[in-house]
């Protein structure tokens, strides 16, 4: 089965959320992949950006940005599983 969000085709879970609710996922949580500490400082950046624009959205009645917020906020405290494995196993003991 083919699933199609605003006549593109998500083909992972990841994607689907991605398209439906119009939020980049990696730009919240991170890569899986390891990013430079400047890579990391740039996204961090341009996530509180879009989050606080949300928020704002969402102050002054959208309700679809508000909960569009709530999701990406939740983002940001996450760690991608494989990334943490990774970091582990390189013997960084950091999570992130």
């Amino acid at each position: 089965m083919r699933t199609f969000v605003g006549g593109q085709e998500a083909h992972s879970e990841a994607e689907f959320a991605e398209l439906a609710l119009g939020i980049d996922i990696d730009l919240f949580r991170g890569p899986l992949e390891s990013e430079t500490d400047g890579e990391r400082a740039a996204r961090e950046d341009v996530a509180r950006d879009v989050l606080a624009d949300l928020r704002a959205e969402a102050e002054a009645g959208d309700e679809i940005a508000g909960w569009d917020a709530l999701y990406a906020d939740a983002l940001t405290r996450t760690v991608p599983f494989l990334r943490a494995a990774r970091d582990h196993r390189a013997g960084t003991g950091e999570a992130a």
